[in-house]
């Protein structure tokens, strides 16, 4: 196999680069554990382990400059070939990665989401956000005294834990079911989430749309709460109402056109739009800002669901490529404005499709980029040649879920330590004449993995399968699991950012942790970091 030269770049010149308004997309190729300890303000994390499942939709320009990084170098240089074996021609890697970014004097983050996160914090001190503790609120519901309480978040982490009473309405629905949910004009609206960033938006969205209610965000969210030993709910199904008046309607439209004509959000026709689909040398992005359940019901080709306030909350899980257009669409003219504002103020080239879900605009969907290969194998075929010890069984779902229940026997991996399982199978006892049966979530997972073990040992002539329905029909067909709950241990762990996730599980330390990281963002960004966003009255002159 020819090995691939990819193009080096050094710290400063990517400090440049990331300035010099050109489109650009940073991708982080570690793992979600390794990227959240320590990345770069701008990487958008892309696990080498989902490489070519995600890539297309992240970055669906093959000629956009692509820098990818690691902690040294090395993952990014694997991951630059594959990136060359899919048709990617502008790719370079961040010569000697954090490190070399470190040394050259530059900040490294931690956490996820951190562009995002940092904007929630920026917002809040440039509007003057209103907000209230979980005390005070308590008192208030305590009291007897009317408040809606409104969460900002998905249902499924709705789900997990709210505060009693609250009811589900994710951000990007508030400008447009809002009236459904507080019909008057008078009672106050608390917006919380599970920590800081969709409490503010969530709240100041409202306020900017000119609610005359008072409107508050909830301080720290369900994680204030818990610190201050307050009972959460859990497993609630509240949730806003599906259908929405049409006067409600019209005065929510009226008030987001007049929230986009502030931040001079432009919208685009489907004439224009179809000339910038064939527009080789810009980045096109088509995003769906509605519901789950609307977007299942039918969408526009090409299009890609990006809830929104999910969009604004973690804009680098749906968009890689900064500077690229990002058309945003809705079906009733008061979601997609909202979102566009915010993220005009984010920095970004957001436009509002007119005519919306009925303009008939379209993209090329981007084609699989991973095959079909593996042959599978049954639970009960894999049982009988377990017991014959015929197999060996690789597990490749996230640790946790590992640690939780797996098939006895199993071993845990992860496509970028693949070198380890191999260079020191027979002491790890897998054995050379066994085949491999590999457990997925995902089958792409599982196909990358395999790919990935036949290029590092090409005379290696054992078969690689794929255990069908995954470790779900294992468990359904009655057969034994295990256990373990501290293997892998932490430090294999590298896709699991622990002080990220321990904060809902009852652990204060990490909630307190947690909210530190967050308050603390502003104070690490420098000039060049802080002028990415354009927060207020500065939106209009992007």
């Amino acid at each position: 196999m020819t090995s691939l030269t990819p193009s080096l770049v050094d710290a400063s010149t990517l400090k440049r680069w990331l300035r010099d308004g050109a489109e650009i997309a940073l991708i982080d190729v570690r793992e979600h554990g390794q990227y959240g300890e320590a990345h770069l303000f701008h990487g958008v994390p892309l696990p080498y382990s989902r490489l070519e499942l995600e890539i297309g939709r992240l970055v669906p320009r093959r000629t956009a400059r692509t820098v990818l990084y690691d902690a040294d170098a090395t993952v990014a240089l694997d991951a630059a070939e594959r990136l060359a074996e899919l048709g990617y021609t502008n790719v370079h890697v961040l010569a000697d990665g954090t490190r070399g970014w470190q040394k050259a004097g530059y900040t490294l983050f931690a956490g996820v989401n951190v562009p995002s996160k940092t904007f929630g914090e920026l917002v809040e001190h440039a509007y003057g956000t209103p907000r209230i503790t979980a005390r005070e609120l308590a008192a208030k519901r305590e009291r007897g005294e009317a408040v809606v309480i409104l969460d900002g978040r998905p249902l499924g982490e709705y789900r997990k834990m709210t505060i009693p009473s609250s009811i589900c309405c994710p951000n990007g629905e508030l400008g447009y079911r809002i009236r459904e949910l507080v019909p008057d004009d008078a009672t106050p609206i608390v917006i919380n989430c599970a920590g800081r960033t969709r409490s503010i938006i969530g709240a100041q969205t409202l306020i900017n749309l000119g609610l005359p209610n008072p409107v508050m965000a909830l301080a720290n969210g369900t994680q204030g709460w818990f610190l201050e030993d307050l009972p959460l709910e859990h497993g609630s199904a509240r949730r806003y109402p599906e259908a929405v008046a049409p006067a409600a309607l019209d005065s929510m439209r009226d008030a987001s056109r007049t929230l986009a004509g502030r931040c001079a959000v432009p919208e685009v026709d489907a004439e224009t739009f179809a000339q910038w689909a064939h527009d080789a040398a810009r980045t096109l992005y088509l995003c769906d800002v509605r519901t789950p359940e609307e977007f299942a019901a039918g969408s526009l080709p090409g299009a890609q669901h990006t809830p929104g306030g999910q969009l604004i909350q973690a804009t680098d899980q749906y968009v890689a490529v900064r500077h690229a257009r990002i058309v945003l669409f809705d079906s009733d003219g008061v979601r997609a404005p909202i979102v566009a504002a915010w993220l005009r103020q984010l920095g970004h080239d957001a436009i509002v499709l007119r005519g919306g879900l009925a303009s008939g605009v379209s993209l090329p969907v981007v084609p699989e980029s991973v095959g079909t290969t593996l042959e599978e194998t049954g639970a009960a075929a894999l049982a009988d040649a377990l017991e014959a010890a015929r197999v060996h069984v690789v597990d490749l779902r996230p640790s946790m879920r590992f640690r939780g229940a797996h098939v006895p026997g199993s071993r845990w991996a992860i496509r970028p330590r693949l070198p380890d399982l191999h260079e020191r199978r027979e002491h790890r006892g897998l054995s050379p004449e066994r085949d491999i049966v590999l457990i997925a979530d995902e089958r792409g997972v599982a196909e990358l993995f395999a790919a990935e073990w036949r290029r590092r040992t090409p005379d290696d002539r054992r078969r690689v399968m794929v255990l069908a329905g995954g470790f779900a029909a294992w468990a359904a067909a009655g057969l034994p699991v295990s256990s373990t709950p501290d293997a892998p241990p932490d430090e294999a762990c590298i896709d699991y950012l622990f002080f990220v996730h321990d904060r809902h599980d009852g652990n204060k330390a990490a909630a307190r942790q947690y909210l530190a990281w967050e308050t603390g963002l502003l104070a690490q960004l420098d000039d060049d970091e802080r002028g990415t966003f354009r927060i207020g009255a500065s939106a209009v002159t992007k």
